[in-house]
Order: C-alpha cells, then sequence, then structure tokens
C-alpha cells in the first residue's frame, strides 16, 4: 500500500486526488491548517494532521505531494498579500525538508506544486513553451516567476535526501470550484466574452487530466525535474470564451476592456488575466501519459 503526506489536500486539486488516491486504497496523510474542516471535504480513512510531529517516526511515507499555497487570483495583490503568497509555499516546504532530513525514512517521490507562471506573464506570442525552455527574456520582471523559481529552488533539496523530485508547473485547472467558477455566472448569462483582446493564450487542463498526471508523476520513475500540469491544445482567451459560450448554449459577445481589468484587479489582473503563454506538456506527453481531455469543448462539456 502507497503511503502519501498531502499539503494543500483540502485545496481544489487536493481534494480531487485525496479522492482518486483513496479510491486506489492508499494511505493517505494530510497536513492541515484546521483539520476540523478539512474533514468534511475529505474521504473517509484520511488522516487529517495539524503538525508534522504528529506523525509517529515509525510511520512510512512514500511519496510527498507538496500542494499547499494560497490562491493567486482571488482579488488584488498588495505587499502584504505577495508576502503571504510566498510565505505560505516557502515556509512550509522548507519545514517539510527540514522534517525529512531529520529522519531516517524519506520520501522516495517527492511532487511539488509549481505553475506555468514559471516562464513569465508572457505576452500573448505564438511560440510554444516546453520544460527544455529556461532563460526567458523579462521573466524576471514577473512576480509569478518569482515566486514559483523560489518554490522550485527549495523544493528541489529533497534530491540531497535521496528523492525524485517533480515541480508541476500547473496551468489553467478546469472543474467544479477553481477558474471555471468564477467564470460561469456571467457567461450563463450570456454577459461573458474576451479579456483585453482576447490573443493571450490560456494553457488549461481538466481536473481529471490534473490528477492523472499527478499519479502518472509518481507512478513513472523515469519523470523528474520540470513537469508542465497543462492539456496538449492551449487555446487562447478569446477561442475560450467562444467554446465556452457554446458549450452553454450562450453568445459570448461582451468583452471586458483591459482598462477595466486593470482597474478592478491592478498586478493581478495584469499579469494573470490579460497576459499568457503557449505552455505545452512535453514531458508528460514523451513519458507516455494520455490525456482523457485533450481538447477544450470536450473538457468544457464535460463540466458544464
Amino acid at each position: 500500500m502507497t503511503s502519501i503526506l498531502i499539503t494543500g489536500g483540502s485545496g481544489f486539486i487536493g481534494r480531487h486526488f485525496c479522492q482518486a488516491a483513496h479510491q486506489l486504497g492508499w494511505q493517505i496523510t494530510v497536513l492541515s491548517r484546521n483539520p476540523e474542516a478539512a474533514t468534511q471535504l475529505m474521504p473517509d480513512n484520511v488522516q487529517l494532521i495539524s503538525s508534522l510531529d504528529q506523525i509517529e517516526s515509525e510511520q512510512r511515507i512514500d511519496v510527498l505531494l507538496n500542494l499547499a499555497g494560497e490562491p493567486l487570483a482571488n482579488g488584488r495583490w498588495t505587499q502584504s498579500r505577495k508576502a503571504f503568497f510566498v510565505s505560505s509555499r516557502i515556509d512550509i516546504t522548507k519545514a517539510l525538508y527540514q522534517f525529512f532530513a531529520a529522519r531516517e525514512q524519506r520520501p522516495g517521490t517527492v511532487i511539488s506544486g509549481s505553475a506555468v507562471g514559471y516562464y513569465g506573464a508572457g505576452n500573448g506570442g505564438d511560440m510554444e513553451i516546453d520544460e527544455s525552455l529556461a532563460g526567458l527574456t523579462g521573466i524576471e520582471d514577473s512576480f509569478s516567476h518569482n515566486l514559483c523559481s523560489q518554490w522550485e529552488e527549495v523544493a528541489a533539496q529533497f534530491e540531497q535526501l535521496g528523492s525524485r523530485v517533480c515541480f508541476l508547473r500547473t496551468g489553467i485547472v478546469l472543474g467544479e470550484g477553481g477558474a471555471l467558477s468564477k467564470m460561469l455566472p456571467a457567461f450563463k448569462l450570456g454577459l461573458g466574452g474576451r479579456m483585453g483582446n482576447g490573443r493571450q493564450w490560456m494553457s488549461w487542463i481538466h481536473v481529471e487530466d490534473m490528477v492523472s498526471s499527478i499519479m502518472h508523476c509518481i507512478s513513472d520513475a523515469t519523470v523528474s525535474g520540470p513537469v508542465n500540469g497543462t492539456a496538449p491544445n492551449p487555446v487562447t482567451n478569446q477561442q475560450f470564451s467562444r467554446t465556452l459560450g457554446t458549450a452553454l448554449s450562450r453568445p459570448a459577445f461582451f468583452p471586458m476592456p483591459a482598462f477595466v481589468i486593470k482597474t478592478l484587479f491592478g498586478e493581478m489582473g495584469e499579469e494573470l488575466l490579460l497576459q499568457g503563454k503557449k505552455v505545452v506538456p512535453r514531458k508528460l506527453q514523451d513519458s507516455g501519459f494520455n490525456f482523457q481531455y485533450p481538447l477544450l469543448p470536450d473538457a468544457l462539456n464535460s463540466l458544464v
């Protein structure tokens, strides 16, 4: 039986992953700031803890899945919120490393969260970006890049403990909850449309493929380093809006101008909503992963 420790288990991706791991009969331990609230979201027989000290010295941990982190897209970025975005990821990752460094038994596999923001905010350019690309001009000016870079750098220390480490660079994950739930109300009313000029790329993935890709990274010992958690067919924001409108049988002709987004959301809107890169999952594909939802229409039709 596989034993896994999960941080961020009550989050959007974490909840779906816990359900899948539970169905496989895995021994699941979830580290949560609020175990009582997390209990309502977890399958039966999940061990919920609030401190790493609650893990018994003899308890074996085969896999560490580190998804903890405050969501970036929930409003404007103030300096204090940006500091919390960093600390909510870096502090727990450092604590996990220190915990396992002091332990005789270490996880053979570590899957640590990151995001396609690692590649910078982007400007709608059409160049495909896979895991081999590094050193893009201007990415050091992107908060998303700096955040992901710091997070990956700390997680990489697990390699010193003999763990195989994957950095899961997730795109826009579509499912019940997450980004799609914020888009649906306007689109269901026929008031949806592109953001800005609509040419910015949206590197998306269905939540079921997201969970399956994590399982793939855990089971395939040849996969390590950065792994793009995106579907193989990214679309522009305009294409996404039209496809979502079609899935809902609603028009999608009401654009939100760039100046409105910048006024409402500031830096967050400019970096996450008005910019994007065309990220593709080369490493997943090359290692034989099969997507259940490679095309956006099928993904959206399964969800709406």
